[in-house]
């Protein structure tokens, strides 16, 4: 067997490492959020992880309107009005962080940064003793950790490297050839089925469900998945959209269980901070319970396939 070569100056963006993470793979998992997605649904709680670059945060209850965020940006995107309301120009902001270095009380705050693979392993390493006792690891998250292809894989084969167990949660929306390719390095994959009408998925999403699906697929003939599904109001929260998701998940074959998320609204204040519509807003939509999904258990385990609802066991 040859040997894995991994390029440990390879450099990647992130925008958070959240650790003692008991929900996305087994044991207690330390998760990488990298940025990108190619989705934007209307219910994401990280909007800040959809473009590649880093955003500007606002946090309108700490600004003292110095206005010194807006001499500093070379790009116009930071503009006060006559009566002191401060404007954000999103398209504009090129994310260099020039705004939030000239702040002086916090209100603007950047997320996302550039970090190599040494460096993060070396960050990781604190939390080895954690993963060893509990039976956790490594979980790369986003966005869509694939949107990052090339620093994900290597990412993936450095924690392998140093025996720790590694999981991804994806979207489904990357090459299928990148997942096969990956699959050897990554022991958990958790895949987002969020709907099987494609129309409707494009809507809500963005995108279509076609090539998601076929990567379900395609992926599934090499490692087994967790399908989850994030039960959202007036987009799939019915017996009939989650009986269609879940028969697909049982065609597989090869499916560990069908998780259900309950759609909750916690992230709704970030894009207030990011100046940007809450889409979910216009559907009146209420956060869920895991007690209101269990309606659902009946009609995925009909299907043949375990469920999951929420953060149980």
């Amino acid at each position: 067997m040859s040997k894995i070569t991994i390029d440990y100056q390879a450099e990647g963006d992130i925008f958070d490492i959240q650790r003692f993470s008991l929900n996305d793979g087994p044991g207690i998992r330390t998760i990488v959020f990298l940025k990108g997605c190619p989705l934007s649904c209307w219910w994401c709680s990280n909007p800040e992880s959809q473009r590649r670059r880093p955003v500007v945060m606002y946090n309108a209850a700490d600004c003292v309107h110095c206005r010194r965020c807006e001499s500093a940006c070379q790009r116009h995107a930071v503009t006060f009005s006559d009566d002191g309301r401060r404007h954000f120009d999103y398209q504009v902001c090129t994310g260099n962080g020039d705004c939030a270095a000239a702040c002086s009380t916090g209100a603007l705050v950047m997320k996302g940064r550039s970090i190599r693979i040494g460096e993060l392993i070396e960050i990781l390493k604190k939390d080895r003793s954690t993963f060893r006792h509990s039976g956790g690891g490594v979980t790369l998250s986003g966005g869509d950790p694939l949107m990052q292809s090339y620093f994900a894989g290597e990412l993936l084969k450095a924690c392998k490297a140093q025996g720790w167990n590694t999981a991804i949660e994806t979207e489904g929306c990357a090459e299928t050839e990148t997942y096969l390719r990956l699959v050897p390095y990554i022991d958990t994959i958790l895949m987002d089925i969020k709907h099987m009408d494609p129309e409707k998925h494009r809507l809500f999403t963005g995108v279509s469900n076609e090539l998601i699906l076929n990567n379900a697929r395609r992926v599934s003939a090499f490692a087994p998945l967790t399908i989850r599904v994030p039960v959202i109001p007036k987009f799939n929260a019915s017996e009939a959209e989650i009986r269609d998701i879940a028969e697909f998940a049982a065609s597989l074959g090869n499916v560990r269980c069908v998780h259900l998320l309950p759609y909750h609204s916690l992230g709704e204040n970030k894009y207030r901070m990011m100046g940007i519509e809450y889409k979910m807003n216009r559907l009146s939509a209420k956060s869920l319970s895991n007690k209101e999904l269990e309606i659902y258990r009946p009609i995925v385990e009909q299907a043949g396939v375990p469920c999951r609802i929420g953060d149980e066991s």
